[in-house]
Protein backbone atom coordinates (compact mmCIF):
# COMPACT_ATOMS: atom_id res chain seq x y z
CA UNK A 1 0.00 0.00 0.00
CA UNK A 2 1.35 3.45 -0.85
CA UNK A 3 1.06 6.64 1.19
CA UNK A 4 1.40 9.74 -0.98
CA UNK A 5 2.96 13.06 0.06
CA UNK A 6 3.73 16.18 -1.87
CA UNK A 7 6.23 15.39 -4.54
CA UNK A 8 7.02 11.75 -3.77
CA UNK A 9 5.59 8.40 -2.71
CA UNK A 10 6.79 6.18 0.12
CA UNK A 11 6.23 2.45 -0.27
CA UNK A 12 5.66 0.96 3.17
CA UNK A 13 7.19 -2.49 3.44
CA UNK A 14 8.53 -4.39 6.47
CA UNK A 15 12.02 -3.12 5.57
CA UNK A 16 10.93 0.48 6.12
CA UNK A 17 9.72 0.00 9.68
CA UNK A 18 11.99 1.81 12.18
CA UNK A 19 13.13 -1.38 13.90
CA UNK A 20 14.06 -3.19 10.68
CA UNK A 21 15.87 -0.14 9.33
CA UNK A 22 17.84 0.25 12.55
CA UNK A 23 18.80 -3.42 12.61
CA UNK A 24 19.97 -3.31 9.00
CA UNK A 25 22.07 -0.19 9.56
CA UNK A 26 23.67 -1.62 12.70
CA UNK A 27 24.45 -4.90 10.95
CA UNK A 28 26.16 -3.19 8.02
CA UNK A 29 27.99 -0.66 10.20
CA UNK A 30 29.45 -3.47 12.27
CA UNK A 31 31.14 -4.80 9.15
CA UNK A 32 34.51 -3.09 8.83
CA UNK A 33 36.03 -2.24 5.48
CA UNK A 34 38.82 -4.56 4.40
CA UNK A 35 42.36 -3.45 3.52
CA UNK A 36 45.26 -5.55 2.25
CA UNK A 37 48.79 -4.17 2.03
CA UNK A 38 52.35 -5.15 1.11
CA UNK A 39 55.69 -3.46 1.86
CA UNK A 40 58.96 -4.06 0.03
CA UNK A 41 62.24 -2.78 1.41
CA UNK A 42 65.69 -2.46 -0.15
CA UNK A 43 68.25 -0.60 1.97
CA UNK A 44 71.83 -0.28 0.81
CA UNK A 45 73.64 1.46 3.67
CA UNK A 46 71.78 1.38 6.97
CA UNK A 47 72.99 3.70 9.78
CA UNK A 48 74.21 1.83 12.85
CA UNK A 49 73.34 4.27 15.64
CA UNK A 50 70.53 6.46 14.33
CA UNK A 51 71.08 9.95 12.98
CA UNK A 52 72.16 11.72 16.16
CA UNK A 53 71.44 15.47 16.18
CA UNK A 54 70.98 15.59 12.42
CA UNK A 55 67.57 16.04 10.82
CA UNK A 56 65.55 14.33 8.13
CA UNK A 57 63.15 15.91 5.66
CA UNK A 58 60.37 14.06 3.84
CA UNK A 59 59.24 15.53 0.53
CA UNK A 60 56.56 14.54 -1.98
CA UNK A 61 57.22 14.22 -5.69
CA UNK A 62 54.82 16.42 -7.68
CA UNK A 63 56.42 16.70 -11.09
CA UNK A 64 54.07 14.20 -12.79
CA UNK A 65 51.18 15.58 -14.82
CA UNK A 66 48.56 12.94 -13.93
CA UNK A 67 48.81 12.97 -10.11
CA UNK A 68 50.59 14.49 -7.14
CA UNK A 69 51.83 12.94 -3.94
CA UNK A 70 49.35 14.19 -1.35
CA UNK A 71 50.76 16.65 1.25
CA UNK A 72 48.66 15.00 3.98
CA UNK A 73 50.32 11.65 3.25
CA UNK A 74 53.78 13.22 3.58
CA UNK A 75 52.70 14.81 6.87
CA UNK A 76 51.32 11.45 8.07
CA UNK A 77 54.63 9.66 7.46
CA UNK A 78 56.57 12.42 9.22
CA UNK A 79 54.20 12.37 12.20
CA UNK A 80 54.46 8.58 12.40
CA UNK A 81 58.26 8.72 12.61
CA UNK A 82 58.37 11.63 15.08
CA UNK A 83 55.76 10.02 17.36
CA UNK A 84 57.52 6.66 17.51
CA UNK A 85 61.03 8.06 18.07
CA UNK A 86 61.10 11.56 19.56
CA UNK A 87 64.87 11.79 19.11
CA UNK A 88 64.44 12.09 15.34
CA UNK A 89 63.93 15.66 14.15
CA UNK A 90 61.67 15.66 11.11
CA UNK A 91 61.56 18.96 9.23
CA UNK A 92 58.11 19.78 7.88
CA UNK A 93 57.77 19.69 4.12
CA UNK A 94 56.32 23.19 3.79
CA UNK A 95 58.91 24.63 6.19
CA UNK A 96 61.74 23.09 4.18
CA UNK A 97 60.39 24.17 0.77
CA UNK A 98 59.82 27.72 1.96
CA UNK A 99 63.28 27.91 3.53
CA UNK A 100 64.93 26.78 0.29
CA UNK A 101 62.68 28.52 -2.22
CA UNK A 102 62.81 28.14 -5.22
CA UNK A 103 65.22 25.19 -5.38
CA UNK A 104 62.71 22.56 -4.24
CA UNK A 105 59.67 23.64 -6.20
CA UNK A 106 58.25 20.86 -8.46
CA UNK A 107 59.89 22.28 -11.61
CA UNK A 108 63.32 22.78 -10.01
CA UNK A 109 63.58 19.98 -7.41
CA UNK A 110 66.49 17.57 -7.91
CA UNK A 111 65.55 14.25 -9.51
CA UNK A 112 68.80 12.36 -8.89
CA UNK A 113 71.40 12.28 -6.08
CA UNK A 114 74.04 13.64 -8.47
CA UNK A 115 72.02 16.88 -8.57
CA UNK A 116 72.93 17.52 -4.91
CA UNK A 117 76.41 18.70 -5.85
CA UNK A 118 74.91 21.25 -8.24
CA UNK A 119 72.56 22.45 -5.50
CA UNK A 120 75.36 22.89 -2.97
CA UNK A 121 77.17 25.17 -5.38
CA UNK A 122 74.41 27.67 -4.59
CA UNK A 123 75.68 29.39 -1.45
CA UNK A 124 72.20 30.07 0.04
CA UNK A 125 71.36 26.36 -0.32
CA UNK A 126 74.62 25.20 1.24
CA UNK A 127 74.25 27.58 4.19
CA UNK A 128 70.62 26.66 4.82
CA UNK A 129 71.25 22.92 4.61
CA UNK A 130 74.11 23.29 7.09
CA UNK A 131 71.88 25.27 9.46
CA UNK A 132 69.12 22.64 9.26
CA UNK A 133 71.65 19.79 9.73
CA UNK A 134 69.79 17.75 7.13
CA UNK A 135 71.46 14.37 6.72
CA UNK A 136 68.72 12.38 5.00
CA UNK A 137 66.26 13.52 2.38
CA UNK A 138 63.38 11.14 1.71
CA UNK A 139 61.41 11.52 -1.51
CA UNK A 140 57.97 9.90 -1.60
CA UNK A 141 56.32 9.34 -4.96
CA UNK A 142 52.80 7.99 -5.43
CA UNK A 143 49.12 8.56 -4.78
CA UNK A 144 45.88 7.02 -3.54
CA UNK A 145 43.42 6.59 -6.39
CA UNK A 146 39.73 5.68 -6.28
CA UNK A 147 38.92 2.71 -8.48
CA UNK A 148 35.77 0.94 -9.61
CA UNK A 149 32.46 1.81 -7.99
CA UNK A 150 29.11 0.01 -7.99
CA UNK A 151 25.63 0.30 -6.52
CA UNK A 152 23.08 3.10 -6.42
CA UNK A 153 21.34 5.38 -3.96
CA UNK A 154 18.16 7.45 -4.11
CA UNK A 155 17.15 10.28 -1.83
CA UNK A 156 13.86 12.11 -1.45
CA UNK A 157 12.50 14.97 0.60
CA UNK A 158 8.96 16.06 1.38
CA UNK A 159 6.78 17.82 3.96
CA UNK A 160 7.24 15.01 6.46
CA UNK A 161 11.03 14.80 6.11
CA UNK A 162 13.43 12.99 3.86
CA UNK A 163 15.85 10.14 3.61
CA UNK A 164 18.02 7.96 1.39
CA UNK A 165 17.97 4.31 0.50
CA UNK A 166 20.52 2.23 -1.38
CA UNK A 167 23.99 0.79 -1.24
CA UNK A 168 27.26 1.86 -2.87
CA UNK A 169 30.74 0.44 -2.89
CA UNK A 170 34.08 1.50 -4.34
CA UNK A 171 37.74 0.51 -4.23
CA UNK A 172 40.81 2.55 -3.33
CA UNK A 173 44.39 1.76 -4.32
CA UNK A 174 47.42 3.33 -2.66
CA UNK A 175 50.89 2.94 -4.17
CA UNK A 176 53.90 4.83 -2.79
CA UNK A 177 57.67 4.63 -3.12
CA UNK A 178 60.17 6.23 -0.75
CA UNK A 179 63.72 6.89 -1.91
CA UNK A 180 66.30 7.77 0.76
CA UNK A 181 69.13 10.14 -0.11
CA UNK A 182 72.17 10.65 2.07
CA UNK A 183 72.74 14.36 1.64
CA UNK A 184 76.24 14.24 3.10
CA UNK A 185 77.49 11.45 0.84
CA UNK A 186 75.33 12.63 -2.07
CA UNK A 187 74.08 9.11 -2.72
CA UNK A 188 70.90 7.04 -2.72
CA UNK A 189 71.04 4.68 0.25
CA UNK A 190 67.64 3.06 0.39
CA UNK A 191 64.36 2.37 -1.34
CA UNK A 192 61.00 1.34 0.14
CA UNK A 193 57.70 0.71 -1.63
CA UNK A 194 54.26 0.02 -0.22
CA UNK A 195 50.86 -0.72 -1.71
CA UNK A 196 47.43 -1.05 -0.14
CA UNK A 197 44.04 -1.96 -1.57
CA UNK A 198 40.70 -1.54 0.15
CA UNK A 199 36.97 -1.72 -0.43
CA UNK A 200 34.72 0.98 1.04
CA UNK A 201 30.93 0.86 1.49
CA UNK A 202 28.09 3.37 1.74
CA UNK A 203 24.85 1.77 2.98
CA UNK A 204 21.86 4.06 3.38
CA UNK A 205 18.63 3.36 5.23
CA UNK A 206 17.28 6.88 5.80
CA UNK A 207 20.83 8.12 6.62
CA UNK A 208 23.93 7.25 4.51
CA UNK A 209 26.66 5.64 6.65
CA UNK A 210 30.11 5.59 5.00
CA UNK A 211 32.39 2.70 5.97
CA UNK A 212 35.74 3.87 4.63
CA UNK A 213 38.69 1.54 4.12
CA UNK A 214 41.75 3.26 5.68
CA UNK A 215 43.91 2.61 2.61
CA UNK A 216 46.08 5.72 2.81
CA UNK A 217 46.56 5.35 6.57
CA UNK A 218 47.62 1.72 6.17
CA UNK A 219 50.18 2.71 3.51
CA UNK A 220 51.43 5.52 5.77
CA UNK A 221 51.96 3.15 8.69
CA UNK A 222 53.71 0.59 6.49
CA UNK A 223 56.19 2.99 4.95
CA UNK A 224 56.65 4.85 8.24
CA UNK A 225 57.64 1.68 10.09
CA UNK A 226 60.21 0.75 7.45
CA UNK A 227 61.72 4.24 7.55
CA UNK A 228 61.93 3.99 11.34
CA UNK A 229 63.98 0.82 11.04
CA UNK A 230 66.41 2.76 8.89
CA UNK A 231 66.54 6.00 10.89
CA UNK A 232 66.00 5.05 14.50
CA UNK A 233 68.61 3.84 16.97
CA UNK A 234 65.81 2.16 18.96
CA UNK A 235 65.00 -0.45 16.29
Amino acid sequence: MAARGAGYAVIRTPLHTPLCALLLVCTIAATSACVTSTVDEMVFNEPLEGIGDSSVVILGRRHASDYETEPDFIECVGDHIAARDKSIRVIGELEFINALYPWFEPRTAPLYPKDIERLLQQEPVALKMAALKTEYMIWIDGATIRGDSAGSMTCAIGPGGGGCFGFGTWSDDADYEATIWDFTDQAEVGHISTSAHGQSYMPAVVIPIPIIAPVQGTACDGIGEQLLEFLSSEY
